[in-house]
Parts: structure tokens; sequence; C-alpha cells
């Protein structure tokens, strides 16, 4: 267990690169179970869930060269189809191996996958899809999936995952036929996944939209694709350095279309920042007050599916309304777990009411103070930390192994950016 002593009250300014996408990440280390050739990831995040996958890929026998935030990966001598369970327990994206493993095993044993307690977190829709394809599921303490082959099919997904449409993609590359899925996750993860996928040589039509093609293909080959940068930490960042008062220059931001959805929400707290070629530059000290709305109506920030404002923002976006002027109601749709962490806030000093599970009202600006405090999530972590960064005093984060899932070398890069930060074992 280890944990962050933070001194807050210090503006955080500088430049930040950010690492390639966690949930990019994890699916496309999945996917190199649908070749027996080589796959190589370039920019892969050197973080927590990214080590649990690389374990559990070497359980099964894929064969795992890393050096620095390039993977070499080679499923070629796969020995077993059945997954580690306590692993399996540590990470949520444990199920992504569920399609992948189906493409070359008859028999498929999965353990309840974990990950942040957020909320329900359905596997349902994972298993409607592969089952479409031909997939038999017997789930009771762990789930097998056994299926003789893999044939295409019309898919109507109940709820746009982007898991399970990243699991029934990777199923659909050599299923025999044409798969179609409506209600697709087009988030741009889904869509870097996708691109990996094209380079392995499947063939995918609609990438980017709700309602994908994919045409099953006899066999896929190795390929070397370069994952993009984690907008998320991008956020969690831009967000640090207003809430503080400070100025940062965001690098590598080349992704098509994810400036617009990020800036929307951020703008809606009075946050703005320009585009340079591939920079987001956030100026300093920027007069931050919330958008209003029309005739007096209560201004609203709501996540949902993309291109929606992402929920993995919500948290740290509170935080950051916590230092900005006048009231905002934030709704998270997503998920009915992600709001607790705000009683946190409120003991350090927050005007935040929780109005039920998905929505709190804030009122800002509030002076925060120092505080005990215990990292629940990913996300409500990285948040902890922002609310420590701001406040009067000195704070305790316990539990920072959890943020350390997602974050790659948090507190180095922090204290990089002038933040007073402490890592204690």
């Amino acid at each position: 267990m280890s944990k962050f002593v933070i001194r807050g009250q210090r503006a955080l300014s500088g430049d930040i690169t950010p690492v390639g996408n966690k949930n990019a990440a994890l699916p496309m280390l999945a996917a190199c179970l649908l070749t027996e050739e080589p796959v190589t990831l370039r920019n892969l995040p050197q973080i927590n869930d990214v080590r649990v996958m690389l374990e559990l890929l070497e359980k099964l026998g894929v064969e795992v060269s890393q050096r620095k935030n390039t993977v070499i990966l080679c499923a070629a001598n796969l020995k077993t189809a059945k997954l580690d369970p306590e692993r399996c327990r540590r990470v949520r994206g444990s199920i992504l191996f569920a399609g992948p493993l189906l493409t070359r095993f008859q028999k498929v044993a999965l353990a309840p996958p974990g990950g942040d307690v957020i909320g329900r977190r359905r596997i349902d829709t994972h298993f409607y899809g592969l089952h479409k394809l031909g997939a038999r599921i017997n789930s009771q303490h762990s789930h097998t999936l056994t299926r003789k082959e893999l044939i295409g099919t019309d898919i109507l997904l109940d709820e746009a995952s982007v898991t399970a449409t990243e699991n029934i993609v990777m199923a659909a590359t050599v299923a025999k036929g044409k798969t179609t899925i409506f209600n697709a996750a087009c988030e741009p993860h889904v869509q870097d996944l996708c691109q990996l996928l094209v380079k392995m040589g499947a063939r995918i039509e609609g990438i980017g939209t709700n309602f994908i093609s994919v045409h099953g293909v006899k066999k896929l080959k190795g390929a070397t694709h370069t994952i993009s940068p984690d907008y998320i930490e991008a956020g969690s960042y831009l967000a640090a350095a207003a809430a503080t008062g400070g100025s940062l220059n965001v690098h590598g931001m080349s992704q098509r279309g994810v400036n617009p959805v990020i800036k929307h929400g951020f703008e809606r707290l009075g946050v703005a920042w320009t585009v340079d070629k591939n920079t987001w530059k956030l100026p300093a000290k920027q007069t931050m007050a919330v958008n209003q709305d029309l005739h007096a109506a209560v201004p609203k920030l709501e996540d949902g599916t993309w291109p929606s404002f992402p929920s993995d923002l919500m948290s740290v976006a509170i935080v950051l309304a916590t230092q900005v002027n006048g009231s905002i109601l934030f709704f998270e749709k997503m998920f009915e777990s992600r709001m607790y962490f705000v009683d946190r806030l409120i003991e350090m000093g927050a005007g935040i009411v929780q109005c039920d599970p998905h929505r709190v009202m804030v009122v800002g600006p509030r002076a925060l103070q120092g505080s005990l405090l215990t990292s629940p999530d990913i996300r409500a972590g990285m948040a902890l930390i922002i609310a420590a960064l701001c406040a009067k005093g000195e704070s305790t984060i316990d539990n920072a192994q959890m943020i350390d899932r997602g974050y790659e070398n948090i507190d180095e890069r922090l204290r990089s950016l002038g933040a007073d930060i402490e890592r204690i074992e």
C-alpha cells in the first residue's frame, strides 16, 4: 500500500505529453491473440492495468518482449485458454480476452473481471454478441464459452458498450461471413483498435460510427501500431492546471475530433485553450465562471456515449468546478457509484449538494482545506489529487496504487509541473 502526501496551493505550469490511451491499449493487447505473427505496440502506457494484462498474456503462452513503451507480442504458441482468476479480478480489461480466445480455441474459461467499483458494469452485452456469433455461454461462478465455429450475423447491442463492441469486433474479424453491429460504441479508443485490426488484415467498415460492418477473413497477420495519446490523461492535467491557476501545453494531441468534445465540457466551466498544430495551450489565471444558460436555467454538464463528454472526466471536472464562479449541475448517466467520492470534497470545504447517485450540484468558488483521503477508483483518485493540489495545507491520499492503474508516474509528472507531491511506500 502506498500513499501520496501533497502540499497544495501551488500553480501547475509547464509542458506535458500524454502517454498512450489506456482504454485503447488494453483491447490492443488482447488483439495479439488473433494472429500467430508478432504484433508490435508503441506508446504503450506503463500503468498497473497494462502490467496485469501482460501477465495474463504470458500465462496464456504469449511471448512478451518489452522495452520501455514498446512491446512485441507473439501468440504463436498458446498453451491454454484458461485465464488466471486472481489476475482477472485485478483488471476490468480481462473480459477483452473472450472474443480473441474464441477465435483460437473451441473452449474458453474466464474468471469474473475486476476493475473500479463505480456501479454495475454489465458483461451481458459481451456474451450476447458472442452468442450471436455462435458461442455457447455457461455462467455460474465463472464463465465458460464454447463454439464449433464463429459465423457472422446482424447484432443489435442493447447498450453502446465500448468493451463489448471491441470484443465482438475482434471475434468477427475471422468469423465466417459478414457481421453488422448496430448501436456500436464509437469512442476514439474503439476507432484506434479498429485501425490496428485493419493493419492486421481485417476488413472493417464504418469505423467511427455506431454502425460497424466486419467482413470475416481466414487469417490475420502481424502489424505495428502506435497507440493514440490518452485524452483522459490530457483532460486530467488540464483540470489540475486550471484549478491551480497555472498554464499548460499539452503536446501530441493529433487525434481527430477529440479536442471539440473535451473542450466543450471545459468551456461550460469557463476554461478554454487554443490549439496550435498538435498542441493544446491553456493560458494561466483564467477568469473561470460557469457559462450560464438562457432564462436563468441551471447550467448542466452531463456525460454519455461518444461524442458526449466522457464519464472518465466527470470526477476531475467536479473538482475543477469547486474553483469556478457559479453553480452547475453534474449529471453522471453512466455509473451510479461514480459520484460517491464527493463526500471527501465536502469534508474539504467544497460547496456540493449530492442530489442522488447520479447528480451533484456544485457551487463555487470555495477554498479547500487539506485532509486525509482515500482513493476509491482511478478517476476519483485523480480528482482527489487535484483537490489536494488546490487545498490549503497538507493532504494525504491513501490507496495510491489505485491511481497507478490508470496514470503513468503521476507523482513524477506532477512534480515536473511544480506540484509538491511525495509518494510514500
